[in-house]
Formats: structure tokens, C-alpha cells, sequence
């Protein structure tokens, strides 16, 4: 018999913990494994694609042995560290030629997107969520230059094309929304949902039962793949499991599985510090996306001890998966221009908290998905839209384990293989100038 083993060449390094999880009581994490267990399916990674792919996989068969091991504790990875949106619709669909395929993939985009949102919906309405960890409140589109304003107006023009509901709203209008006149034109979409990320993967770990086990702290230091299954070494245990889903996104390389198809890039986010809300017009809760894929992210967070300000905005290409204190300080510097263009009346407001976030890309914008090695199965590569398209990959990774054919799994069935990157040192030069040029396009969005 055959095998192979995939040992990890570096295990996650997050950096300073985010102001999701900061605002959170200490967390009391599960213990660490440690001890021999054998199962019929082990989960390597408690974000979002692990803990779905868990939760599909109990509802399709509730009779399967799971066991889910994180690195870290439950929120403080990357699903943790989003801006929290869960987003509905594709975030560019402005290519003049909508039509044929790109109609297509667009409609195909946004059943991905929704079943994710459904998930989450479900569960919200099973245990009782509050509206500040999952709010289907929908999320707007802003835009404060005249060109960013134009790409609404043909956005919206493709949104009616897909028959998808929407409000275009005038600089009054949204004005109204965000207490601030910075912005041109807004469009609102009433599919998407805000979440307090660290709260949300708590809250889904929480709810694990037998026959599914979660262990914290538990690294997975190597992989062992057999045509019989699988063994999972942790530094104090080790899980013998029929097959493994590797849920880990960019991490997957340190596995050496999609080392030359995964390409790391990290974004960051800075909150403020809380104002009395009574300081701002408009609502007290509030996200929105710019009119540029590449622009500024900005979200107001209702709470008992005021308000808070959050913005995301910045990418750096990062191979060793990891960002500096001086990266993350200097994405800080720029989200304080940005803040300040956007907010001039709060410029007494300094930000509290600032961190990054991984995502991994790959060349043709697919997710690793499926049989990566013999029985071992990959949820990874988020494309940048982590909340929906991470999530979507673990419901889809329990379909296929279990054989349902649905809707979603027939569309990640259906993707190509991610095509490799560029060599080095092509493929940093690239990354670096591609990354420079796009933000330099958006500009002040």
C-alpha cells in the first residue's frame, strides 16, 4: 500500500489580534487533542469552510464521525478578521460585454454567495443569534469621485440585467444613510448581511455536538495518505480518518499541496476607538463596499459603549503568510486618510485597534476544490470574498463527500484547476506591480 506524507513547513502566524476579537469576552477555548481517535472525516481549520463543511456534512449524514483541529482558538484566524460582510452579489460585473458566459458566471457567482448566507440564516433562526453577530440588513455600494459614481450607475444598469433588486441612491440620500456628505451616489442591495466575523465562527463552533468533535490549539504537524485513509499527526495526539478536508486556505501550502497554484495576499483593517453616536447623523449601523473592487471598505458598528468606525483598505502580496508590525503600521497611516477624507467632522477620532488579514488567490480566480491527493480534499482559495466563497467551498467539499448532487456542488464540480502561478521571481514582481496599479486606479474610493 502506498502512502504519502505532507508534513507543515510553518504553521499560521496571525499577528495582532483583531478589533473583532478584541471586543469579545476572552474566549474559553476546547481542550487540545491529546490522544489517539479515529473518525470517518477530520477537518483541518475551524473558519469558515471548516465549520461548514462540518455543519453539511452532519445534516446530510448525522451518523458521521467528525473531528474539527485548529491551530489557534475559534475567531482569531482569518475568518475572524474579515470586515464582516457576507455578500450576495458579484463584486464587478461593469465588463461591457454582459452577456453569454459572463452572465452566466455571474449568476453562478451569486448561487454560491447565497447558499452560504442561507447557512448562516438557518442557523441565526435555530439558536436564536442576535442581530450583531449575523444581520441580513443588506449593504451598500458608496463612491466618492465622479468616476466612482459612474461605475455604480453601470453597475446598477447590470444588476437590472440580472434582475436583481437594488436602490440607487444621490448624494442626499446617502448622506442620510452615513451621517457624512463625502460621498457622490450610494446603491443599496438588500441580499447581503453584516456579521461580527469573531463572534460568527464562535458562534458555529459553539453549537457543535456528537458525533462532532472540536479541538483548539491542536496544529496539524503532517498528513499521512493512504489508499485506506488517512492519518493526522498534532503534537500531541493523532487522528486516523477515512479522509481529511484541508480547510485552511493559503495554508494549504505549507502542506506543500497547491504550493505553485496559491498566491497570499493579505488586507488590513483599522477600528476606531467609540464615539458618542449622537457625534454622527445617519445610522447607527451601516457597511459599505467601494465603487472599486481595489477601494475603501467602511463599516459604522453600533455597540452599548458607542459607536465605531471601521476601515479596510490596502493588499500586499505575502509569501511567508505572515505581516509585519511596519506593514500593518503603514496600512494604518493610509487608512487615516482615509478616514479622514471620508469623515472630516470626527477628525478628533484616532483608531484603537488595527491588524491583517490572509486570503488566498489564484491565477485563474478558482478554489482549490476537491480530491488535491488520495483522500485528502481542499476547501481553500477564497478569491478575496472569504465570508461567502470560503463557506460555500465547505458546503460544497460535504456534498461531494457525501455524493448529493446539488446546484452549488454541480458548480464547484464544474471549475477548472487552478493554473500555476509564475515562477519566481516573476510572480512577485507581478503581484507587486499588479497590486500598485489597482489601488492606484481606484484612487480616493
Amino acid at each position: 500500500m502506498t502512502s504519502q506524507v505532507f508534513r507543515a513547513r510553518q504553521l499560521p502566524d496571525h499577528g495582532p489580534r483583531s478589533g473583532w476579537t478584541a471586543l469579545l469576552p476572552p474566549r474559553i477555548a476546547t481542550p487540545e487533542l491529546d490522544r489517539t481517535i479515529t473518525v470517518d472525516v477530520a477537518i483541518i481549520g475551524a473558519g469558515f469552510a471548516g465549520l461548514a463543511t462540518a455543519v453539511r456534512l452532519n445534516q446530510l449524514d448525522p451518523g458521521l464521525s467528525i473531528t474539527i483541529i485548529d491551530a489557534d482558538v475559534v475567531g482569531n484566524g482569518a475568518s475572524g478578521r474579515n470586515s464582516g460582510f457576507l455578500i450576495d452579489l458579484p463584486h464587478d460585473i461593469s465588463t461591457s460585454d454582459f452577456a453569454g458566459d459572463v452572465l452566466a458566471k455571474s449568476r453562478n457567482d451569486i448561487v454560491v454567495a447565497r447558499s452560504a448566507i442561507r447557512l448562516y440564516a438557518g442557523l441565526a433562526a435555530q439558536h436564536g443569534w442576535a442581530n450583531s453577530v449575523f444581520d441580513p440588513c443588506g449593504k451598500y455600494s458608496v463612491a466618492m469621485t465622479d468616476g466612482g459614481a459612474r461605475g455604480l450607475a453601470e453597475y446598477s444598469s447590470k444588476l437590472q440585467l440580472l434582475g436583481e433588486p437594488h436602490l440607487n441612491l444621490n448624494a442626499t440620500e446617502i448622506a442620510d444613510v452615513t451621517g457624512t456628505r463625502s460621498f457622490k451616489r450610494g446603491l443599496f442591495t438588500p441580499g447581503a448581511a453584516l456579521v461580527q466575523p469573531a463572534s460568527l465562527v464562535r458562534a458555529v463552533a459553539d453549537q457543535m455536538q456528537k458525533p462532532i468533535a472540536l479541538f483548539e490549539n491542536t496544529a496539524a504537524l503532517s498528513i499521512k495518505s493512504t489508499s485506506s485513509g488517512c492519518t493526522v499527526h498534532t503534537a500531541k495526539g493523532r487522528i486516523n480518518a477515512s479522509r481529511v478536508v484541508l480547510a485552511v486556505n493559503g495554508h494549504a501550502a505549507s502542506f506543500g499541496i497547491g504550493r505553485d497554484d496559491l498566491l497570499h495576499i493579505f488586507t488590513y483593517a483599522s477600528l476606531s476607538e467609540p464615539f458618542e453616536p449622537s457625534s454622527l447623523g445617519g445610522a447607527r449601523k451601516w457597511g459599505a463596499t467601494p465603487a472599486s473592487p481595489m477601494g475603501t471598505t467602511v463599516r459604522r458598528v453600533d455597540g452599548e459603549t458607542g459607536d465605531r468606525i471601521l476601515i479596510r483598505s490596502r493588499y500586499t502580496y505575502n509569501p511567508k503568510i505572515t505581516a509585519s508590525a511596519g506593514v500593518i503600521g503603514r496600512a494604518g497611516d493610509l487608512h487615516d486618510k482615509k478616514f479622514a477624507d471620508r469623515f472630516p467632522d470626527l477628525g478628533h477620532l484616532k483608531m484603537q485597534y488595527r491588524w491583517g488579514g490572509a486570503m488566498a488567490l489564484t491565477w485563474n480566480t478558482v478554489p482549490l476544490f476537491g480530491e488535491v491527493e488520495t483522500n485528502i480534499f481542499a476547501a481553500c482559495a477564497c478569491n478575496g470574498i472569504g465570508g461567502t466563497k470560503s463557506t460555500a467551498a465547505g458546503i460544497a467539499t460535504a456534498e461531494l463527500l457525501t455524493g448529493l448532487k446539488t446546484e452549488l456542488s454541480d458548480i464547484f464540480r464544474a471549475y477548472e484547476k487552478p493554473q500555476p502561478l509564475p515562477r519566481q521571481p516573476l510572480q512577485a514582481l507581478g503581484a507587486k506591480i499588479s497590486l500598485k496599479y489597482r489601488e492606484w486606479r481606484a484612487g480616493k474610493e
